[in-house]
């Protein structure tokens, strides 16, 4: 107990600050994997890490020098294989919220033109790709289409997606409650996982989302089915309601949440 009591005295409040940093650090990282593929990346690491030692114990020399010398420029295998989600985290440093200058009925009104023109889509089976910027910019994905910058309503989403529109095939962006870019093309996924049955638009969406924080709602134009997208999961089957209320839950009052 004595010397429990001196490791006590001898803790300055810099070492209580810097091991609760390192712990927000870890659990932040931990957040931020959560549901992705770098957990079973993760886990990889952890059984060549566990070999590298058994190696050692019991004298597997050469198999010991291989993974030594793989161990050894570990930093950059890291940063190799966790390229997208180390990014990912980079991007929320700069933060721009969704309903930036928005009154509470305007977010409402944003919301419900989104939903009423998904429903209409759905309905008449028209494909769509609806991109929603929220914290993380998306700049880097609009080189690519053509401006609009309007007012989001459900008549000018709807015939922008009309097959014969010369610009249906890409996504439609939404920035800071404004609809500002179509015919934007994404990034596809990479996901071996990804169901067969999702088509073109359904994996632009998860590729997208698997990138940054934005929220993505895709229309069938097999199926008439709405999905919606956010941090590279996929929700499928939604009615207007649930719908209405996913978007309500991610979108909705973000710059109370921030001023809070």
């Amino acid at each position: 107990m004595d010397g429990f009591f001196d490791v006590v005295k001898n803790v300055r409040w810099l070492d209580l600050l810097d091991i609760g940093l390192v712990a927000f650090i870890i659990y932040r990282i931990i957040l931020l994997i959560k549901g992705t593929r770098a957990v079973q990346m993760l886990l990889g690491l952890a059984v060549i890490l566990f070999v590298y030692v058994a190696s050692q114990l019991s004298g597997l020399y050469t198999l010991h020098w291989l993974l030594d010398n793989f161990l050894s420029s570990i930093i950059l295998v890291i940063i190799v294989i966790f390229q997208n989600d180390i990014r990912r985290a980079l991007m929320h440093v700069g933060r721009n919220p969704f309903f930036a200058g928005l009154s509470y009925r305007e977010e409402g009104e944003v919301i419900d033109e989104l939903v009423k023109a998904s429903v209409v889509m759905a309905n008449r089976r028209i494909g769509a790709l609806i991109v929603i910027e929220r914290e993380t910019g998306l700049k880097d994905f609009l080189e690519v289409g053509t401006e609009i910058d309007a007012r989001v309503s459900s008549d000018l989403l709807t015939s922008i997606f009309l097959p014969y529109s010369p610009i249906h095939d890409g996504a439609v962006v939404i920035q800071q409650g404004r609809l500002k870019q179509a015919g934007c093309f994404l990034p596809l996924s990479q996901n071996p996982d990804i169901s067969k049955a999702l088509g073109t638009r359904h994996r632009a969406a998860i590729g997208l989302t698997e990138l940054v924080d934005a929220v993505a709602i895709v229309v069938s134009e097999e199926t008439g089915r709405i999905s919606i997208v956010v941090g590279g999961r996929i929700t499928r089957d939604l009615d207007s309601s649930s719908l209405k209320r996913v978007l309500k839950r991610l979108l909705e009052n973000q710059n109370a949440r921030r001023k809070k």
